[in-house]
């Protein structure tokens, strides 16, 4: 159930109908817009008084939420959700240009990558520090020592930088240096680590599972947002089907259908979502095209020796001519590059 307030209810009323909602038992969420006020309820709402509420000062109405998730939910804010990271923007009018290497392997490596993508008009930094890999002998990552060096080179080319987390035991530590803390897509439904990551004020950036339907993914967001943290990215990387020509099927539909059903942003991470690198460009354009709201990919300054996901990795002179590419697809949806 949501509490709709009137336009430009005064915080005290504001504040007397959550203190009215905790008397009653239930966790209060308030969403606040540009010009009014949406008060989502938390809990066992059967024993509600409706007409008490529909009663106080400057409600204007009392309403039930139909999706089992109430606070993604477009129904319950209708306005699409911002997220802003230092001076990025992600669901603004801008696209969030995510780039950087599959791992941090060595200084050199990250800070080649980070001048690199910077200067062809990536605003984000990517690179992964704790690497789930299928296989227990392959590259797991630099872990803590990674962190350190990603955080590094984003401050000293002064870029938001986002990471994966995949253990509760490392989020303090990682949301103290990195920007944004990513869910991979194996941990989509760690019911733990979305809870931890939810008490958190960092973004996050939410992978779609592999096999997770649309509804389980929002669902899995509702997560983090119930625990109070109201960033959440969404990330369309692909799901598993019966498909061997690409890694997973890269689902562009996923992000129109999001923009229907939720107020939160979606981006697309067309690396992941193919495998292949000739498959990156028309992906990411599709993408943008269907209404993302950032793209994420990999890159690494010299693929060939990459210690991870070497076969899905631009090199610079790739990416930079994915920029190029992009511009014209951007523009024509009415949206801005980093770079622009």
């Amino acid at each position: 159930m949501i509490i709709v307030m009137k336009r430009h209810a005064p915080e005290e009323t504001i504040q007397r109908v959550i203190d009215e909602i905790e008397k009653a038992g239930m966790q209060p969420v308030p969403l606040i817009g540009t010009e009014r006020t949406v008060i989502a309820i938390i809990g066992d709402e059967r024993g509600l008084d409706e007409a008490h509420f529909r009663s106080l000062p400057h409600v204007s109405t009392v309403m039930p939420v139909l999706r089992p998730y109430k606070l993604a939910s477009r129904e319950t804010k209708h306005e699409s959700t911002i997220i802003r990271v230092g001076n990025v923007e992600i669901g603004g009018q801008t696209i969030a240009m995510m780039a950087g290497p599959c791992s941090v392997e060595n200084e050199d490596q990250i800070e080649e990558s980070t001048r690199g993508v910077k200067a062809l008009g990536a605003n984000i930094l990517r690179g992964g520090a704790f690497k789930p890999r299928t296989g227990p002998y392959a590259f797991q990552g630099l872990g803590r020592e990674g962190i350190d060096l990603l955080s590094a080179a984003g401050k000293r080319h002064d870029m938001v930088t986002v990471s994966e987390i995949m253990d509760v035991r490392d989020v303090e530590f990682t949301a103290s240096k990195i920007d944004i803390l990513q869910i991979g897509a194996r941990n989509m439904q760690n019911f733990d680590l979305l809870k931890e990551v939810g008490r958190l004020q960092n973004p996050i950036l939410l992978k779609r599972g592999m096999s997770a339907t649309i509804k389980e993914f929002l669902l899995a967001a509702e997560y983090i947002l119930a625990q109070g943290n109201p960033n959440v990215i969404l990330c369309e990387r692909g799901i598993r089907t019966f498909e061997d020509e690409t890694r997973n099927t890269l689902c562009i539909a996923t992000v129109p259908i999001v923009k229907e059903l939720s107020h939160l942003p979606i981006i697309v991470d067309p690396s992941h979502g193919t495998g292949k690198v000739q498959l990156i460009p028309p992906m990411a354009k599709a993408a943008i095209a269907a209404g993302a709201d950032g793209i994420m990919v990999e890159v690494h300054p010299n693929p060939d020796v990459a210690l991870s996901d070497a076969d899905q990795a631009l090199d610079l002179e790739r990416f930079g001519a994915l920029m190029n590419e992009l511009g014209p697809i951007t523009h024509a949806v009415n949206r801005t590059l980093p770079n622009d």
